[in-house]
């Protein structure tokens, strides 16, 4: 190999191992915040600690901090350091976000799994979550969605089948409910409710944090003009989203998450 082609070769493996390890620092502290060992508010260690930690330069370090500053994860101050961003007390017109969406703005790699499912007729308590009148047959869905391989919620998922009736027969192999909602499916109302909550036995397992650590869920129910479509609950692990009013679909349809 020829100089010219070596350090062609060195320069790659080098800023190979950059990304690496700024993947590798992203994810270390994304994990930290999302699982609750970080709480809102807290100070996060400064660059010189982080690089000390990770053997690397300051140039790597402000860029995983400036990339998590501009996702809204951390808020940096200048002359008293980074901290963990506090929830938003803002309410807010917005489209119903994709979950993959939200996990690639992060820079982080994307999955999903579906733990549960289940095609039944609709219970009383089915209805009322859906806000229909109809014993509709349903399916229920409990999704877990990951950050590389932290949890980063639980969405727990109603589908009113008489609206979507290929869901019956979608397997959800390759792209999550909501996904698959929001390409299939026009909606002309839809309205979110969010609250804080503890996380129970079974939410704290899924989620990877201690029970009755600190949730966000959101709650979204979906309808076209003559008939349910979707309720959908979302339970996210700490406090990094947005509080978001009930809207409507104005002009033409979109489509339903």
């Amino acid at each position: 190999m020829g100089n010219g082609a070596a350090a062609t070769a060195r320069s790659d493996k080098q800023s190979g191992a950059a990304t690496s390890l700024h993947q590798r620092i992203l994810s270390d502290i994304q994990g930290n915040i999302l699982s609750g060992r970080w709480e809102p508010g807290q100070r996060i260690p400064v660059e010189l600690e982080l690089m000390e930690q990770y053997d690397c330069s300051r140039m790597t370090v402000n860029k995983v901090l400036t990339q998590l500053a501009q996702a809204g994860i951390i808020e940096r101050r200048r002359k008293f350091g980074s901290f963990v961003s506090r929830p938003h007390s803002q309410s807010a017109v917005l489209s119903i976000p994709d979950i993959k969406t939200e996990v690639d703005a992060l820079g982080l790699p994307y999955r999903f799994e579906i733990l549960e499912r289940h095609k039944r007729r609709a219970t009383r308590d089915d209805r009322a979550l859906l806000g229909s009148d109809d014993a509709a047959p349903v399916l229920e869905l409990v999704c877990r969605h990951f950050a590389k391989d932290q949890p980063f919620c639980v969405e727990y998922r109603l589908i009113n089948l008489q609206s979507v009736a290929g869901a019956a027969t979608e397997p959800f192999a390759d792209i999550s409910p909501g996904a698959w909602l929001l390409r299939q499916v026009p909606w002309n109302v839809a309205e979110h409710r969010i609250r804080a909550a503890g996380a129970n036995a079974e939410e704290a397992a899924r989620l990877k944090v201690k029970s009755g650590s600190p949730c966000l869920i959101v709650e979204r129910t979906t309808r076209s003009l003559t008939s349910a479509i979707t309720f959908v609950r979302l339970t996210y692990p700490g406090n990094l989203h947005e509080l978001v009013a009930t809207f409507t679909s104005l002009t033409s349809p979109s489509r339903s998450a």
